[in-house]
């Protein structure tokens, strides 16, 4: 057995899901706010580009880097929204955005390598870097600060083995902007950064950046799950330094082959046709964010900071827990609502609670109905 596997932890909101729907199976209804899935259909273009592509017979084997139209769409996406210059042949178009960050860290991180992760931040990145034999890294994030990186921290954890700096923004949990001055001092560090874009697209207030606006020593890791609600389509790229492509694309070919065809065609649909059906989500998930907001403060969560983008609320629960994930699991079970335990974010989610509003208001609105009355339970 390979040893680094034993130091990877399970993805929690996976166990809360995969109970809920063994619970749904016997019949219990369970409303999900958990999952980080958009509960919207693909938009009309997309759905219709992939059903073309199959008539066309696109449904072979496209250049290991990906369809050469969809990489210039890419690079058209990244100049119009960020006035950034990619070129395409410095991205490599992947089957979501998970392959992408472990192609991006295989390259970075050799056995021992160090890279740099938030403390809370997303649950997947410190296994990534466990898969590679590397080590994480945390750097904790404070309520008080709000959520953002404190510079002065993350250069006292830089040491020789240090290959990289791990981003997010909007972030996942906590839904919160990197301000473009972090950005800056980050990329002055002279240390690659991963910058984890997937949840551009889904912001609500402030202005989002791409880390390419402040360096080229920088890795972009995105997809059309989230902006374009494609998670069943599988698709997603890396923009990489120049010198790392080769090595890249070797990956890409023994590890994955390529991206699927029909979803790269997919994928160009969208980026040039769908920008109103992203303004209507958009539009429709704020409404969720304000709703849920409001919500959980009235039922006695804290919310230090408010979501500026993705779909999720990170709710302080301390005033009724001190074990999050016993919480979680208590409220899915009782209230028949699924939640996210903030440790699994990291030791400095606990104590908080992620709810996802990538579910209809209508729902939303039962759901907290029966965390309510729940925690009424508990005075």
């Amino acid at each position: 057995m390979n040893k680094a596997i034993d130091n990877i932890t399970s993805f929690i909101v996976m166990d809360v899901l995969e109970r809920a729907k063994a619970m749904q199976a016997q019949g219990i209804d369970v409303i999900h706010l958990e999952v980080g899935e958009p509960d919207f259909d693909v938009p009309s273009c997309v759905a219709e580009s992939a059903k073309s592509a199959v008539e066309q017979g696109v449904t072979h084997y496209s250049h290991s880097l990906g369809d050469a139209d969809l990489r210039q769409a890419i690079a058209n996406f990244y100049h119009q929204e960020y006035g950034v210059t990619v070129n395409p042949d410095c991205i490599v178009v992947t089957s979501g955005s998970s392959p992408a960050i472990l192609l991006a860290i295989m390259v970075l991180c050799e056995a021992g390598g160090e890279v740099i992760l938030s403390n809370p931040g997303y649950a997947c990145y410190s296994n990534f870097v466990r898969a590679c034999n590397g080590v994480p890294v945390e750097v904790d994030l404070t309520a008080e600060s709000g959520f953002q990186f404190n510079v002065e921290k993350v250069k006292q954890a830089i040491t020789p083995r240090t290959r990289a700096i791990f981003i997010n923004s909007p972030m996942n949990p906590t839904g919160t902007l990197l301000s473009g001055s972090v950005m800056q001092q980050l990329s002055e560090l002279n240390i690659p950064i991963l910058s984890d874009e997937i949840y551009h697209g889904l912001v609500y207030k402030g202005k989002v950046h791409s880390i390419l606006e402040y360096t080229q020593n920088a890795f972009v890791l995105n997809g059309f799950s989230k902006r374009f609600a494609m998670t069943g389509l599988r698709l997603g790229y890396l923009i990489a330094p120049p010198e790392y492509m080769r090595n890249l694309q070797v990956l890409q070919q023994n590890l994955f082959i390529c991206a699927p065809s029909i979803a790269q065609r997919a994928g160009i649909a969208a980026l040039t046709q769908a920008s109103a059906d992203v303004d209507r989500m958009r539009n429709i998930y704020n409404e969720r964010r304000i709703y849920m907001i409001n919500r959980l403060r009235q039922m006695g969560f804290t919310i230090h900071t408010e979501p500026q983008g993705a779909f999720y609320i990170f709710a302080d629960a301390s005033r009724f827990t001190t074990d999050s994930y016993r919480f979680a699991f208590d409220i899915l079970e009782k209230a028949h609502v699924g939640v996210t335990p903030g440790v699994d974010f990291g030791s400095r989610g606990e104590g908080y609670i992620r709810f996802s509003y990538a579910n209809s208001l209508e729902n939303i609105k039962i759901a907290l109905d029966r965390v309510e009355q729940y925690l009424k339970t508990l005075i």
